[in-house]
């Protein structure tokens, strides 16, 4: 029993300290958020009197991410509230550069494809890809892929050919940092990214339509043996007439369709590029091929949102001063730290010698906090802001609660006549049941406020919720096999360590 406390002890400091040490020594800390690091907060809504679905919404929001992400900004945070698209850029400092970044379209094009060519690079440098599994669609196939990487920095990018798709002799534009040129206009001819397909681009001829040509009833289904995507057309002019009239062109190999491929595109990427077996269609589409589950899904949703596009429009910039973000740090840590350090001295003119327990267990949850945060920040993106910081401090009440309900417990048992050792033993096995259920109830709280929130609150119900699940590993890794040890010591029983009076072994129950 001893060597299991002892173990237990000695195990939790080393991964508390050790793990505060390895942050340190990397220099890994918390990221910080919009509000204590500064930046700029862009505001979008929908354009008012359009229809928009919630899908057309939460997609705007994925590409938002994925294009915010791809150009490294760090800890962005990206909010829908209704018909409202909140972007926390932190470190951004550059207003026209974080409007144009989140400038997005809901509308899908269709344009024919012209050629494909995949860049060759003849350096490392690269920038962040779309990660989606390459697949070929239509019943003929074609490829899809992501932003590809940069290229020499001259006027053109050399090229190979690519499997399934029709090579084009068109050298890829690019822009003054060597980049293609991504920036869609369906008015014109151009080379955009093919979706899941590092390095590969397509020049499109200007859109012949819209999504709006679908209606918004596509489905991921397993078609021929396979996943792929079936959706309906809309009747009339708006939606089978323009859509059998691309599809004659690119059944016939015209030349304004020469590959014979249907671009779908959405925010300048090319989401799907099937190839055209048939040159009418009467009621609806199927898109068939190599796809996944996830991959026919996928399109399935885009097809949908271009079916009812949501139309956002800019409704504030705000700039956040890194100077009141330092403020506000510097003003939340030491009040923090004021009222953790009266809370501290409490205990210890209280319960004297188990207060410097609960000092020396505050260090070690303080400890395991930074590493666990440092580390989610490194891995997850996760940051930390005021609202965050609010939780944990609110947290150290849930702590000191584990504290007290155990030596009130230890206490009890003392005065009713038993020994130490028993009284610490039964004492924390009465006092863990209540420290579990009233940390539920905490973490129930934090759930609740983590899943129906959004912004601020979502933040300080998560640093809450950590804090509480730390507090259930300390209380039972540290503060349980500190006691119990201290109490096989004749040193721990004296009147003025604990503050009463402590019956001896010989009357021990």
């Amino acid at each position: 029993m001893r060597r299991r406390l002892v173990l237990s002890l000695v195990g939790i400091m080393v991964v508390a300290y050790g793990s505060l040490a390895a942050m340190l020594v990397t220099d890994t800390k918390p990221a910080l958020g919009l509000d204590l690091q500064g930046g700029i907060s862009v505001t979008q809504r929908a354009k008012p009197g359009t229809v928009f679905s919630d899908e057309s919404m939460d997609l705007a929001v994925e590409k938002l991410r994925e294009r915010v992400d791809a150009l490294g900004v760090a800890e962005p945070e990206i909010l829908r509230q209704g018909d409202t698209i909140v972007v926390n850029l932190p470190g951004v400092k550059n207003q026209r550069q974080a409007e144009q970044l989140v400038q997005i379209t809901g509308q899908v094009y269709l344009r024919p494809v012209l050629g494909c060519q995949e860049l060759t690079v003849p350096h490392d440098e690269s920038t962040p890809h779309d990660e989606s599994t390459p697949h070929d669609e239509s019943t003929t196939t074609t490829q899809a892929g992501g932003p590809a990487r940069p290229a020499s920095h001259d006027n053109s990018a050399t090229t190979t050919s690519i499997p399934g798709a029709t090579p084009t002799t068109d050298p890829v534009p690019l822009d003054e940092h060597g980049f293609p040129l991504q920036e869609s206009d369906p008015t014109i001819a151009q080379f955009l990214p093919l979706k899941g397909e590092a390095a590969v681009y397509c020049e499109v001829g200007p859109a012949q339509g819209t999504g709006e040509v679908f209606s918004d009833t596509a489905g991921a289904r397993v078609l021929s043996g396979g996943w792929g995507v079936t959706v309906d057309l809309r009747s009339g002019s708006a939606g089978l007439d323009v859509w059998n009239a691309i599809a004659a062109q690119c059944f016939n190999r015209t030349e304004a369709c020469p590959t014979g491929q249907l671009g779908i595109e959405l925010d300048g990427t090319i989401q799907s590029a099937p190839t055209m077996n048939q040159a009418n269609f009467t009621s609806g589409v199927e898109i068939t091929g190599d796809f996944t589950e996830s991959d026919a899904r996928n399109l399935a949703r885009v097809l949908n949102s271009g079916a009812i596009p949501v139309q956002l429009q800019l409704e504030s910039v705000e700039n956040v001063s890194p100077t009141l973000g330092k403020d506000s740090l510097r003003a939340a840590w030491m009040s923090g730290l004021v009222g953790v350090g009266l809370v501290l001295i409490f205990m210890m003119l209280y319960y004297r010698l188990l207060g410097v327990i609960v000092v020396v267990g505050v260090t070690v949850s303080g400890a395991l906090m930074w590493s666990t945060i440092s580390l989610l920040s490194k891995t997850q993106g996760l940051a930390l802001s005021l609202s965050g910081i609010a939780g944990i401090i609110v947290s150290v009440g849930v702590t000191i609660d584990s504290y007290v309900v155990f030596f009130e417990r230890l206490k009890d048992e003392v005065r009713s006549g038993k020994t130490l050792r028993n009284s610490a033993q039964r004492g924390f096995t009465g006092a863990w049941r209540t420290i579990v259920i009233a940390d539920l109830v905490s973490l129930i709280g934090a759930f609740v406020l983590w899943y129906l929130t959004v912004g601020a609150v979502r933040g300080f119900a998560f640093f809450l919720g950590l804090s509480t699940l730390l507090d259930l590993f300390v209380a039972y890794f540290f503060t349980r096999p500190t006691v119990l040890l201290l109490a096989r010591t004749k040193w721990m029983g004296r009147r003025k360590v604990m503050g009463i009076a402590v019956a001896s072994p010989a009357v021990g129950k």
